[in-house]
C-alpha cells in the first residue's frame, strides 16, 4: 500500500529535533516542544507561542447584508460593534443547541473576519437570504496565540511599540520585523484574546509571512522564558479555564439538523459515530445550549435570531450547570494500580489528559456521573493539572448537584470495558486561579 505524504506545517518553521507529531490538521504539528509540564506552566508564569490552530476556518464574510446574517444567526448583541471589536459569537439552532460558536472581528464597516464558525456559516450563506459574500482564508492567513502573564512584554518587543490600547476583545494593525539581518517589517494584527483566560493575544497576518513572524516573536520572547507551545498542552488549557470547546467538551448539534449534517465533511460526521467514554452512544447528551455552558450573559433578546423562543424558556428554567469536577487522588492511582493486576486491569487513563486530536480531528470522550447510582449529567476534557496537582475535568451537572463541595462520582470506562466509579467534587470554576484576560488592566502592568 502506498501512503499520503503528509508534510510539515506550513504555519511555523520545522524542528526536526521534536519527534512525536500530529497529523489531525492535515499537516505535522508538534505534541509537545519542552514537555505538556513545563509547557503547560506557561501560561499561568510566563507565556507561550502557539501555532497549532492553523487554519482556524478563517472566512471573510462582506457585503451589505453580512452584518443582518450575524444578527439572525448569532445569540449577541450587536448594537454596539464598532470596526476594531469582535465578539464570541454562538449560532443555534431551533432547539437553542450551538451549532457554531467562534469569534467575529469588524475589520471594515461591511467586512467581518470569522474563525471557527465554518462549516456551519458556509451553509447559512448558501441559503441565499442575505445578501453576502464569502470568502475561505484557509492556506491565506495565519493565526498565531501569545498567552500568559509576560505576553504583553513580548509583543511589544516583537513589535517595537506599546500595545497597551488595545482592549480585551479589541484588535488593531501593527508590524514585526524580522529577527534576522534583512529587517524586513510585516504587517500583523494583533487581536487581545485567548482562551487560556490569563492575559493572552493573537497575531494574524498573511500566510507568507508566517515563519518570519513565528520566528520574530520567538526571538523576542527569549529573555521573558517564552515557551512554544504543542498540540497537547494547548489541549488542556480550555479545561483549567472553564472555557467550554466543542468537540472537547461538547459536540455541536449538527445532526438536528440533518440538510446541513448532510453537507458536512465526512471526517467531522464520522465523529458522531465513534463515541468513546461511559456515556454511551447516545450523541443527543452531548449537545448543550449556551445557558448550560455557561454563555447565557452573551444573549441579547433585543433582536430575532434562531433559536431564541427555546432559549429564552431555558434562561428561566433549571437545567444543567457547567462546573468543574476534582477527581479523587486515591481513585485515580487506583485506576493505574490496577495495570499490575491479573485479569482486573481497569480501562487505562491516559496521561496527562484525554486524547483530543488523533487520525481525525478530534476524539470525543463523555464519562456518565452519578449521585447514588443515578445519572445527574456527563463529564469531559479530563486533564491532569500539573500546575494545581489535580486531576480535574468539566461537567455538565443538574441544577441540584452543581454547587461546590457537592459530591459525585465519576463512571470511567467505556462501556464494555471494566469500568470504575471515581469519586469527584464539585470545585471552583473556573479552577484556574489567575488573573483572567478581561479583568486585567494592561496599562498598569510594568513597561
Amino acid at each position: 500500500m502506498t501512503h499520503p505524504t503528509i508534510l510539515p506545517s506550513p504555519y511555523l518553521p520545522f524542528d526536526p529535533a521534536v519527534f512525536q507529531q500530529n497529523s489531525a490538521f492535515g499537516h505535522l504539528l508538534p505534541w509537545e516542544f519542552s514537555g505538556w509540564k513545563q509547557e503547560s506552566a506557561s501560561w499561568k508564569t510566563g507565556c507561550y507561542l502557539h501555532a497549532g490552530l492553523n487554519p482556524a476556518m478563517p472566512l471573510r464574510l462582506s457585503g451589505q447584508g453580512a452584518l443582518q446574517l450575524l444578527k439572525d444567526a448569532c445569540i449577541n448583541g450587536f448594537e454596539k460593534f464598532s470596526v476594531g471589536c469582535s465578539k464570541h459569537a454562538v449560532m443555534c439552532n431551533d432547539k437553542g443547541n450551538v451549532m457554531a460558536d467562534g469569534i467575529v472581528m469588524r475589520v471594515e464597516e461591511d467586512v467581518f473576519l470569522s474563525f471557527y464558525l465554518g462549516p456551519y456559516l458556509q451553509y447559512l450563506v448558501d441559503s441565499g437570504r442575505h445578501d453576502v459574500r464569502l470568502e475561505d482564508l484557509s492556506g491565506k492567513t495565519f493565526l498565531f496565540q501569545v498567552a500568559g502573564p509576560r505576553s504583553l512584554q513580548v509583543l511589544e518587543a516583537a513589535t517595537g511599540e506599546s500595545l497597551r490600547d488595545i482592549e480585551f476583545l479589541w484588535h488593531r494593525p501593527s508590524r514585526i520585523n524580522d529577527a534576522g539581518a534583512s529587517g524586513k517589517s510585516r504587517p500583523v494584527r494583533v487581536f487581545r484574546l485567548g482562551v487560556a483566560r490569563t492575559l493572552a493575544y493573537e497575531i494574524h497576518g498573511a500566510i507568507e509571512d508566517a515563519l518570519p513572524v513565528y520566528e520574530a516573536i520567538l526571538a523576542a520572547g527569549q529573555s521573558f522564558g517564552i515557551e512554544r507551545l504543542g498540540l497537547q498542552a494547548y489541549g488542556m488549557n480550555h479545561t483549567e479555564g472553564g472555557f467550554a470547546q466543542s468537540f472537547i467538551h461538547f459536540l455541536p448539534a449538527w445532526p438536528e439538523d440533518p440538510a446541513f449534517f448532510a453537507t458536512v465533511d465526512p471526517q467531522y460526521r464520522a465523529l458522531y459515530a465513534d463515541l468513546k467514554g461511559s456515556a454511551g452512544p447516545d450523541v443527543s447528551r452531548r449537545f448543550a445550549n449556551p445557558v448550560e455552558l455557561g454563555w447565557g450573559h452573551m444573549m441579547k433578546f433585543d433582536h430575532a435570531f434562531r433559536g431564541m423562543d427555546a432559549l429564552e424558556a431555558a434562561s428561566r428554567a433549571s437545567g444543567r450547570k457547567i462546573v468543574t469536577l476534582q477527581w479523587s487522588k486515591e481513585d485515580i492511582l487506583d485506576v493505574f494500580a490496577s495495570q499490575f493486576r491479573e485479569g482486573a486491569d481497569l480501562q487505562f487513563m491516559d496521561f496527562a489528559a484525554n486524547p483530543v486530536w488523533q487520525q481525525s480531528i478530534s476524539v470525543v470522550m463523555a464519562d456518565d456521573v452519578l449521585v447514588d447510582g443515578r445519572n445527574v449529567g456527563i463529564s469531559s476534557g479530563r486533564v491532569f493539572s500539573f500546575f494545581y496537582k489535580a486531576m480535574i475535568s468539566l461537567a455538565l451537572l443538574e441544577a441540584d448537584y452543581s454547587a461546590p463541595g457537592a459530591q459525585v462520582e465519576v463512571l470511567w470506562g467505556d462501556i464494555g470495558s471494566r469500568q470504575k466509579k471515581i469519586r469527584a467534587t464539585v470545585t471552583h470554576f473556573p479552577f484556574l486561579d489567575v488573573p483572567f484576560n478581561s479583568d486585567i488592566d494592561v496599562k498598569k502592568l510594568p513597561e
